[in-house]
């Protein structure tokens, strides 16, 4: 059974989590990346409390993707330090699965 997975990170800016998005499915890394926001994010960083407005990144592909993506991820992430974390999708409709699995099924790199 293949082992799918959602991955998560945000950005501060809507056109680069649109960069993401089409490099990641571009390059055959995911087979879905959905764009939500603005929301905004309280976080500590060096010492002091931020607050940012972000868009979120929800990315769907396979286990087997993982090393790539975070790789593709942090070369064209504008942030220093970008969250990357993946939970797996536990369920899903069969057809919804097997149409993920063939997006990402042969990649064009």
């Amino acid at each position: 059974m293949t082992s799918y997975i959602q991955v998560m990170t945000a950005v501060n800016r809507e056109e680069e989590a649109a960069h993401i998005a089409q490099q990641l499915v571009d390059q055959g890394l995911a087979a879905c990346v959905q764009v939500a926001g603005p929301v905004k994010s309280t976080y500590r960083w060096k010492g002091a409390i931020e607050t940012t407005e972000e868009w979120q990144c929800f990315i769907k592909t396979e286990q087997r993707h993982w090393n790539s993506l975070v790789e593709l991820i942090k070369e064209i992430h504008p942030y220093e330090l970008p969250e990357i974390i993946s939970m797996p999708i536990q369920n899903g409709s069969r057809e919804y699965l097997d149409w993920l699995g063939e997006q990402v099924k042969t990649r064009n790199k």
